[in-house]
Formats: structure tokens, C-alpha cells, sequence
């Protein structure tokens, strides 16, 4: 919004009760709009647009909230007026707010269904644009000691051998593991290589003596569990 000098109108300028962060302080943030909380990081606009419009037009320019999340810190610090040290910020927020979505009530969830270790992936993994193989790797109590990528595969396939996962489940003593990984489809359901690299996975976890309990596919919002499927068997 510009005022009769052809200025953005400042937040500062605002009316106190459209002003982002007193709305914020107010209302609380779910009342605020996404470009009203970016508005918040970035603190101030430049001569042209005031913050509130500088979060308008990236949440516009990327598409969704989704994207301008993913999008690189070049990538932000492009946008005019955002600057290297604006995207920094923004970076920081987005990072925080994914880890947020995928952290335990605990330092150390439990993993006792399937759907825990749904709740705790599935807003991390259901968006990536290429296969990325996971392992959860588990004390006596089931609790997730370690939760590590193992591979980054192309968009239709992770390369995975039992060599780097159980090396890994060796070196954190761990009593057991879970398996996980993404369909960029959305399309959780198991592929012939998916089983494939399940049984390997099975058969090698019961030599050493460190039982894989699931492998789980997440897809966009769906997931397969394989043991409920009924196909863990060695």
C-alpha cells in the first residue's frame, strides 16, 4: 500500500490494532495471516512495500507456504528487499517450526506402533522430491536413540545395503531398528524393490541379532506399515 508520496505505508504507521505484532500480542498468532507473521521476521519492509507486503508477495511469488519454506537461502535472498541477512532469518524460523512438527513429547520417543513413528516423520519426509531412506534405531525400550538418513536415492529409488544401516545400529548398541522411507508420489503403497530391500534388511537384522520390527512408507499424508501388512517375515 502506498500513501500520496508514492511511499509505502510503514507498519509503524499502521493503525495499532492492524499493526502485525500487537495483533499477535492480542489476538495470539493463529488470528495473524501467513504474510503478517512473516511480517513479524522480517521486522521492517524497504521505500517500496512494508513488511506485511513483502510477505504477500513471496508467499505469491513461491505458490504456497510449503515452497517458500523449501526454497534455498539464494533462492530467498533474491527476492528484492529480503537480502542475505532477512533470508537467514526466515531459514531459521522455517527450521524451527519443522522441528517442532517432528519432535516427541520426550527427548527419546517410544516407538510402540506404527503410528509413532508416523507422528514422527511423516512432516519431514511426506514433501521430499526424492527417496530418502531412514533408520530409527531403538534401545531395550524401544525409545529412538538415533535417527539418521541413510541414503538419498533418485526420484524413483533409495540404493540401500545392509552394510551402512547395521554398521550404524553396531556403533549406537542398538536392540532393534525401524525402516523408513518416502514415495515422492504421495502413493505409499510397496513397491517389488521395496520388498526386495525389506527382506535383505529382515534376513540380515536376524543374523546379527538386531531385529528390524517395521519398515514403514510414508507417503503424502498415507503411509504402509509393512509389518501390517503382514510382510516382515524373513
Amino acid at each position: 500500500m502506498l500513501n500520496n508520496d508514492n511511499k509505502a505505508i510503514m507498519i509503524k504507521d499502521m493503525h495499532p490494532d492492524e499493526r502485525p505484532r500487537e495483533r499477535l500480542e492480542r489476538y495470539g498468532p493463529g488470528a495473524l495471516s501467513v504474510p503478517e507473521l512473516i511480517a513479524i521476521i522480517l521486522r521492517v519492509g524497504n521505500a517500496q512495500q512494508s513488511a506485511v507486503q513483502m510477505g504477500q508477495m513471496m508467499v505469491r511469488d513461491f505458490g504456497n507456504l510449503r515452497s517458500l519454506a523449501d526454497a534455498s537461502i539464494t533462492q530467498l535472498s533474491k527476492v528484492k528487499g529480503i537480502g542475505l541477512a532477512k533470508a537467514c532469518q526466515l531459514k531459521a524460523a522455517f527450521e524451527l517450526g519443522k522441528r517442532l512438527a517432528t519432535s516427541g513429547d520426550t527427548l527419546r520417543p517410544v516407538m510402540e506402533t506404527p503410528q509413532d513413528a508416523v507422528d514422527l516423520l511423516m512432516e519431514e519426509m511426506r514433501y521430499l522430491k526424492v527417496e530418502h531412506f531412514r533408520v530409527l534405531f531403538l534401545n531395550t525400550r524401544h525409545e529412538v536413540m538415533q535417527n539418521n538418513v541413510i541414503s538419498i536415492g533418485t526420484l524413483n529409488s533409495s540404493l540401500v545395503h545392509p552394510r551402512e544401516t547395521f554398521s550404524a545400529a553396531i556403533s549406537y548398541s542398538s536392540a532393534a531398528i525401524i525402516l523408513a522411507h518416502n514415495h515422492p508420489s504421495g502413493d505409499p503403497s510397496p513397491s517389488h524393490e521395496d520388498l526386495v530391500i525389506n527382506t535383505r534388511m529382515v534376513q540380515s537384522g536376524a543374523l546379527l541379532g538386531i531385529p528390524v520390527l517395521d519398515h514403514i512408507i510414508i507417503g503424502d499424508g498415507r503411509f504402509v506399515s509393512l509389518k501390517e501388512q503382514g510382510l516382515m517375515g524373513s
